[in-house]
């Protein structure tokens, strides 16, 4: 049942034959996770608590920062400093109170993804990086839960819907039909390093919270389909996605049977050649071994947020090289353990030995709440 308020607020949508009441209804009773509550996870939560889906979890374990808000236009200023998902909590209560929002301030990680996609109908990716968006499409096919996928760089996004069932009962493609492994992982860009329209998080979020309103009202949605939106040439290109054989997780050998380590998975592997600092070992190994710190993001990357280390961003470590210990020991960081591996790659074929990388970087100090 619906109050008169409800019915006020949603009278626009619910006079939509394809909608009315039933569809409001259906919405109402439905609940959706959101991994992710930054570019793209903003106008999907804004749009589908607007909407009124019962039920709304919000992942993110980051906080907002200056240069969130020329994309993130959800938060503000006030909001610098405070975690997203609690601060999207907050937002979306002064937008919908009548609505149930449950706000999880952690990383998503293999060990707890499960416990809690389980509790949703249905799952949409706002995240910006791989690990996350193999970990998420892996545990929706376990669950058999719908995938809302969203991807962004510089001028261009994508949008599809995976783990489907479709209206004649088939399961539709998943993330693995179009790209079965991850990308190598100097291959793979960052919005610190290629950039991005700020209004293009905003527009493919959008589509996603189309999709996932479809897929509720169980409409005919992006299933099968992969939508391209150039911003530059204003156009949307559609491509079929069939079911790939050699597909690892549901393909006609599968190799993969439960979730993995996603962040080896892409491409971030232990080797005998560089050695590894888990977060929680972090401060007994500065202490131990008070080596150089070395942080390769970009300058403006390590003004928002950094320990004490010396910033030589990647892209201009061969310039550098003078200002780095020679047979260290150093430890390198990034912002998810990445470019750190390259750096330390870079360096080892210069001849620098004792070099160390901080696995998850600054993503997993800030992730554990570790305090330097």
């Amino acid at each position: 049942m619906f109050s008169d308020k409800e019915k006020l607020r949603y009278s626009r949508q619910t006079i939509l034959s394809e909608f009315g009441m039933e569809g409001q209804q259906l919405l109402k009773q439905s609940s959706v996770l959101v991994v992710g509550a930054g570019g793209l996870g903003g106008p999907v939560l804004s749009y589908l608590a607007g909407a009124g889906v019962g039920k709304i979890g919000i992942v993110d374990f980051d906080k907002v920062e200056l240069s969130n808000l020329h994309r993130q236009v959800h938060f503000t200023e006030s909001q610098l400093g405070k975690n997203k998902a609690l601060a999207a909590k907050e937002n979306l209560a002064l937008l919908n109170p009548d609505i149930e929002t449950v706000a999880y301030p952690i990383a998503i990680r293999s060990k707890n993804a499960e416990n809690i996609i389980a509790d949703y109908d249905l799952v949409i990716d706002g995240s910006d990086n791989f690990p996350t968006r193999y970990l998420l499409n892996d545990a929706c096919y376990f669950l058999a839960k719908p995938l809302i996928y969203g991807a962004i760089h510089q001028w261009e996004g994508q949008i599809s819907v995976f783990n489907h069932v479709n209206a004649d009962g088939d399961l539709g493609p998943n993330y693995r039909d179009l790209f079965p492994y991850p990308p190598p992982v100097d291959q793979i860009p960052n919005c610190a390093e290629g950039g991005v329209l700020g209004v293009l998080p905003g527009i493919i979020g959008s589509l996603q919270a189309v999709e996932a309103i479809k897929v509720l009202l169980s409409k005919s949605c992006l299933s099968g389909k992969l939508l391209i939106y150039d911003a530059m040439e204003t156009t949307f290109t559609t491509l079929n996605i069939k079911a790939n054989d050699s597909n690892p997780l549901s393909g006609d050998s599968p190799t993969i049977e439960e979730l993995l380590d996603y962040e080896l998975h892409c491409g971030i592997s232990v080797t005998d050649d560089i050695s590894f600092v888990n977060v929680q070992d972090l401060k007994a190994f500065l202490s131990e071994k008070k080596c150089q710190v070395i942080d390769v993001r970009e300058e403006i990357e390590y003004k928002e947020d950094h320990i004490a280390a010396l910033n030589i961003p990647l892209s201009n470590l061969s310039n550098r090289l003078q200002e780095i210990n020679k047979n260290g020991p150093t430890l390198f960081i990034c912002q998810s353990g990445k470019r750190s591996i390259q750096a330390i790659e870079i360096l080892k074929k210069a001849d620098y030995e004792n070099l160390y990388n901080l696995t998850g970087g600054m993503n997993a100090i800030r992730a554990n709440n570790i305090l330097l």
